[in-house]
């Protein structure tokens, strides 16, 4: 036994001489390097592959939850527009009229291929996407048997194509739809009449009573919906949406596949995807996102169903990402022969350069580290602004997105609005929208009329993002007050122009001109027990007391677009500008006493002074020279003569014919006489909004809005200026507000 220990002493002994002699450095050395480096690239490769999986798999998840919600976003843009296609419902309304606003429904919709007014007689109207993406406007009529095809240009209509027609809207699903469910549904997906495009529509049928007066559609196609799925999750990844029986619903490549002949429906096996074939293959069961691993792919699975706009969709629809699995592990893969390369040079340079291995190692995980908690960081201030944090996104309009927030201490309600970065086109547009921002929260902080809305914060994040927030309103904006329940009573006029007068005045003794009064920064809404209370908004181009007079701009060269807001040139909008305001002339208090005379105009006659069929430029140089119509005759039950001549007076082409300030306005108004059966009193106000507005919120902790700009990349877009104060009130009110998206 002890022969034994002392033997194998000895070979210990032999063994670590062996291992210190130069001969046996040099070969244990070398061999342990390997050895340690081989170990390392084992664990090594598991971890970064363990990493970048983990990673992917968190990407393709969150890719297809922002699809998901861009995609229901699209479908349930159905809603508004139906809202507007019925105003423009009418047969006897002239094209001329329903044509160019069906193109402006239609513009900035990403999504929608297709709006359309199908009447009994088998007229059919509509607006739409032509093969080449282009808007265009058209008119069938079955009486004449042609079809006129129109480009819209500065409001107006330019006859492009006249052909014979094949088409009756009577016969196709969607309208037999609509008359068997006799309210708004949506159709399965089928091909649409001549382009065999695949797509689905929201239909419903407009009634008289029980007499159908039309059929409006709003539809959705396949090119149309994939410009929701173009953005890759990773390199080489692609979304798509379709229904579980295979057909194609959006695809990224959908502008070159070639579209099935007849009524056959795009299917997957079109697509010639294999990844895609799997997919639906072995397509995961459940109503949550999931993640399945395909030969050679990762995709990530999200359902979209339930309710959109209103109305359950016929079937459930899927969206998927899918990711080639070579592109997850493709920095895996690099850094696997970065190490085999490594542990070939460790076999010369021995130590030293297992050395550097092993501090390459430590860096690298470090820098995945440092990435995983600056990702962190990123996605955090993404989601707050200032003292607010985003919960969910509300709505969105031409230019911005308003998102549901909550304070993070005092656990109070917002919105936030932020600016679409791809809408602005230059550098330039973004510092001039900073610019407004700063002015218009500024001027807001300055005022403390309750007719002037409130602000509460301002300020700008780390990432040189600006807001600022401001009371929330339940209520509707003057234009789509009148859209909605046309003229208003004299009465109620009255009372909202005076207490418009409110704010005036207040700016006004500031030196400060609003200079864009119109029926949309004006807002009637309630608070508490109170209603018809009315706030001025949108104090974005407002001048101060510093600011240089605008040069003159020649009527000829006014282009027609729907707004004028550029700065250095003519600020306002056509239609509701003074006649100094358009000449570039000097302006004072009486230009917005003048724009607000067109207001009373619009709230009265349920229309503008001077109407825009022969463009903007006419427009304005009516209101420089032309006298007024008769504004009595266009009145709704009683009108005072007293109203009219207040009105006529703010609407004098000369400044000093007009109303001195906006306290005289205002006492001119308080000075009609009205009669006790006509009165517009608290009980009668209030009794309105009983019968055409929802109930109101349950009672919560005080609600605000915040407005946002971020810089970003620009695109080139058609000009829309951003939702001002009220799209975020309208989108947040609900029912109450108009139902129409900020433009």
């Amino acid at each position: 036994m002890a022969s034994t220990f002392v033997t194998d002493r000895r070979s210990g002994v032999r063994i670590a001489r062996a291992l210190a002699s130069p001969i046996g450095v040099l070969i244990s050395v070398p061999l342990l390097v390997v050895a340690v480096g081989i170990g390392i690239l084992l664990v090594g490769r598991d971890a970064t592959r363990s990493s970048a999986m983990s990673v992917a798999r968190h990407q393709l998840a969150e890719q297809a939850v922002n699809v998901q919600d861009d995609v229901a976003f699209a479908l349930d843009q159905a809603d508004p527009l139906l809202e507007r296609l019925r105003v423009l419902a009418d047969p006897q309304r002239p094209i001329e009229d329903v044509l160019p606003r069906m193109y402006d429904l239609i513009v900035g919709r990403p999504g929608v291929a297709y709006m359309s007014i199908s009447f009994p007689d088998g007229t059919f109207r509509g607006a739409y996407l032509n093969p080449e993406r282009h808007l265009e406007v058209q008119e069938s009529r079955l009486d004449t048997r042609e079809v006129h095809r129109f480009a819209v240009e500065a409001g107006s209509l330019r006859l492009t194509k006249t052909e014979v027609n094949t088409y009756d809207p009577r016969s196709r699903g969607f309208y037999q739809l609509a008359l068997r469910q006799q309210a708004r549904a949506w159709t399965e997906p089928y091909t649409f009449f001549k382009s065999h495009a695949t797509g689905i529509t929201c239909t419903e049928p407009m009634y008289d009573g029980t007499t159908l007066r039309a059929v409006l559609t709003v539809d959705f196609d396949v090119g149309a919906l994939s410009t929701f799925i173009a953005r890759p999750a990773l390199d080489q990844a692609r979304s798509v949406v379709y229904t579980k029986d295979g057909t194609m619903l959006a695809y990224p490549a959908a502008d070159k596949i070639a579209v099935p002949t007849g009524d056959k429906l795009l299917r997957h096996e079109d697509l010639k995807d294999p990844a895609l074939d799997a997919l639906l293959d072995k397509h995961p069961e459940g109503k949550t996102l999931q993640l399945v691993e395909l030969p050679g792919a990762l995709a990530s699975v999200a359902p979209i169903g339930g309710k959109r706009a209103g109305v359950e969709l016929p079937l459930d629809w899927y969206v998927a990402t899918i990711v080639p699995t070579a592109t997850l592990l493709g920095a895996t893969r690099r850094l696997e022969r970065s190490s085999i390369l490594a542990s070939a040079g460790a076999l010369a340079i021995a130590v030293g350069l297992a050395l550097v291995l092993a501090w390459n190692l430590v860096r690298m995980r470090r820098q995945v580290k440092a990435s995983r908690e600056e990702a962190r960081s990123a996605e955090a201030r993404a989601r707050e602004m200032g003292s607010y944090r985003l919960v969910a996104r509300l709505g969105a309009g031409g230019m911005g997105e308003v998102w549901r927030a909550e304070h993070r201490l005092l656990a109070r309600s917002a919105a936030i609005k932020l600016i679409r970065p791809e809408t602005l086109r230059d550098e330039g547009s973004i510092e001039e929208m900073r610019e407004r921002f700063r002015r218009e929260a500024q001027t807001l902080a300055s005022m403390r009329s309750r007719h002037t809305i409130q602000i509460f914060d301002y300020g700008v994040t780390s990432d040189g993002i600006f807001y600022y927030v401001m009371e929330l309103l339940d209520g509707l904006d003057l234009e789509s007050l009148v859209v909605r329940y046309g003229p208003q009573p004299a009465p109620r006029v009255i009372r909202l122009l005076e207490q418009a007068c409110m704010s005036l005045a207040e700016a006004h003794d500031a030196g400060l001109l609003h200079r864009d009064i119109k029926p949309p920064n004006l807002f009637t809404c309630r608070a508490a027990d109170e209603v018809d209370i009315c706030k001025l908004l949108d104090f974005g181009i407002v001048q101060t007391p510093g600011d240089k007079p605008m040069k003159v701009v020649s009527l000829g060269a006014l282009p027609e677009t729907p707004k004028l807001t550029q700065l250095g040139a003519m600020l306002g909008t056509p239609g509701f500008m003074a006649p100094e305001q358009i000449l570039g002339m000097r302006c004072d208090g009486r230009a917005d006493l003048y724009a607000l005379g067109c207001v009373a105009w619009w709230l009265v006659a349920g229309r503008e002074v001077f109407s825009r069929e022969e463009g903007e430029a006419k427009v304005l140089h009516k209101h420089i020279y032309d006298d007024l119509p008769a504004l009595a005759p266009l009145a709704k039950g009683w009108f005072p003569a007293e109203l009219e001549r207040v009105i006529a007076q703010c609407l004098a082409k000369e400044v000093d014919e007009r109303p001195q300030d906006a306290r005289a306005l205002a006492a001119m108004l308080r000075a009609i006489e009205i009669p006790a059966e006509h009165d517009w009193g608290d009980e009668r106000a209030a009794a309105w909004w009983a019968a055409y507005s929802p109930a109101k919120p349950a009672p919560n902790m005080p609600s605000a809005e915040v407005k946002v700009i971020m810089p970003g990349r620009t695109r080139e877009q058609r000009p829309v200026e951003a939702m001002d104060d009220r799209a975020i009130a309208q989108t947040l009110a609900g029912p109450t507000a108009s139902r129409g998206t900020a433009d």
